[in-house]
C-alpha cells in the first residue's frame, strides 16, 4: 500500500499537535474523488477546533486531519462518480481533512479552479467567499441600494464580503487597521474606519455618520459587535461570523441577529469562480507556507492579525 504524507492531530491543544505523517493513501468511495493536493486554505476554525475550543460543535475522533480548504488536480474518481475526470482542475472543501499530498473529499463539494489565478490563490477562496455569501444573501438577504457595515473587512471573509456586497448593489462601509485602509477601499469600501485610531463605539460610529445601516457582518464580535448594533436601522440585521449575539441588546435596538448558517446554494462555488473570472472578485493570500511549516502558519492564524487567508502550498 502506497503512503503518502499529511498532518494529523492527536490531541487537543497547540500548534505542537499538528505532527506531519506517513499515513495510507486513501481511495475513493461512492460518490467521492482523489484529489492530489496542491494548496491548503488555512482558516481560523482550523485552530480553533485543535486548540479543543468546538468540541460541542466540532467532535473530533483522534488522530485526524485538520483543514477545510482545497485546491489540486484530480487523480482518481469513486464509483458513480460522472461529473469529473482524471486530470481536472478544481477546488472546493475537504469532507474528511484537507492537509495531506492527497485526499478524497465528496464530488458536490468541488467546483472548477478558476482559470485566472493560481491553486495558492484558489485554495483561499471556499470558506471565507462562501461564509461571506451566506451572510449576505441568504442570512441577511441583502437588497440592492442597502447600507452594509463589515466589521474587520480586510480578514479572509471580511474582505469577500465587501467585495460581494458590492456586486450586489450595497454601499459598504468597512472597519480596518491603518495598514489596511487602502486595501480596502480597493475592494470597494465607500468608506473605511480606522479601528486603530477610533475605537469602534455607538458614539464614534454616529460621529462618523454611520447610521441606518441595514445589515452587519460582525467578523470581530464583543464589544465591537454590540457597538454596532447602535447604528443599524430597526428592522436591520447583524450576522456573526464569531459568536452569538447579545440578544437582549439586540431586542431594545430593534435588530434582527443570528450566527452565520445554513448551506450555500449548490451552485454557489461555481458563481464565485465565475466572478473570479471575470475580474468582479478579487483573491488575496496572506502569507503563503510550505507545506511542513504547518504549526507556523496555525501560529500566525491565532494572532487574528492579517490580510487575507493564510496558505500551505505542497511541492
Amino acid at each position: 500500500m502506497s503512503t503518502i504524507q499529511a498532518v494529523r492531530v492527536h490531541g487537543y491543544g497547540g500548534p505542537e499537535q499538528l505532527r506531519l505523517e506517513s499515513v495510507p493513501r486513501p481511495e475513493p468511495q461512492e460518490g467521492e474523488v482523489l484529489l492530489r493536493v496542491y494548496a491548503i486554505g488555512v482558516n481560523p476554525i482550523d485552530w480553533k477546533i485543535r486548540a479543543g475550543l468546538f468540541q460541542d460543535f466540532f467532535p473530533k475522533q483522534f488522530p485526524y486531519i485538520p483543514g477545510y480548504d482545497v485546491a489540486g488536480i484530480i487523480e482518481g474518481v469513486g464509483p458513480g462518480v460522472t461529473t469529473w475526470s482524471v486530470g481536472q482542475e478544481v477546488f472546493g472543501q475537504g469532507t474528511k481533512g484537507t492537509y495531506a499530498e492527497y485526499i478524497v473529499t465528496a464530488a458536490s463539494a468541488l467546483a472548477p479552479k478558476p482559470t485566472t489565478i493560481s491553486f495558492a490563490e484558489a485554495a483561499a477562496i471556499p470558506v471565507g467567499a462562501m461564509t461571506a455569501w451566506k451572510a449576505l444573501f441568504q442570512n441577511g438577504e441583502l437588497q440592492a441600494g442597502q447600507r452594509v457595515l463589515v466589521l474587520g473587512a480586510a480578514g479572509g471573509v471580511g474582505a469577500f464580503a465587501v467585495q460581494l456586497a458590492k456586486w450586489g448593489g450595497a454601499q459598504v462601509i468597512g472597519t480596518a487597521s491603518t495598514a489596511n485602509l487602502a486595501f480596502v477601499r480597493s475592494l470597494g469600501a465607500e468608506q473605511v474606519i480606522d479601528y486603530t485610531t477610533t475605537p469602534i463605539t455607538p458614539t464614534a460610529l454616529e460621529e462618523l455618520a454611520v447610521q441606518a445601516v441595514d445589515l452587519v457582518i460582525d467578523g470581530v464580535g464583543g464589544e465591537v459587535g454590540r457597538s454596532a448594533l447602535a447604528v443599524v436601522r430597526r428592522g436591520g440585521k447583524l450576522i456573526s461570523l464569531v459568536e452569538p449575539p447579545a440578544p437582549e441588546l439586540a431586542q431594545r435596538y430593534g435588530v434582527e441577529t443570528m450566527m452565520v448558517q445554513s448551506p450555500p446554494p449548490e451552485d454557489c462555488l461555481k458563481t464565485i469562480a465565475r466572478l473570479v473570472d471575470e475580474g468582479q472578485l478579487r483573491v488575496t493570500t496572506g502569507r503563503i507556507f510550505p507545506f511542513r511549516e504547518v504549526r507556523e502558519a496555525h501560529m500566525l492564524s491565532q494572532t487574528g492579525h492579517g490580510r487575507g487567508r493564510i496558505v500551505l502550498q505542497l511541492d
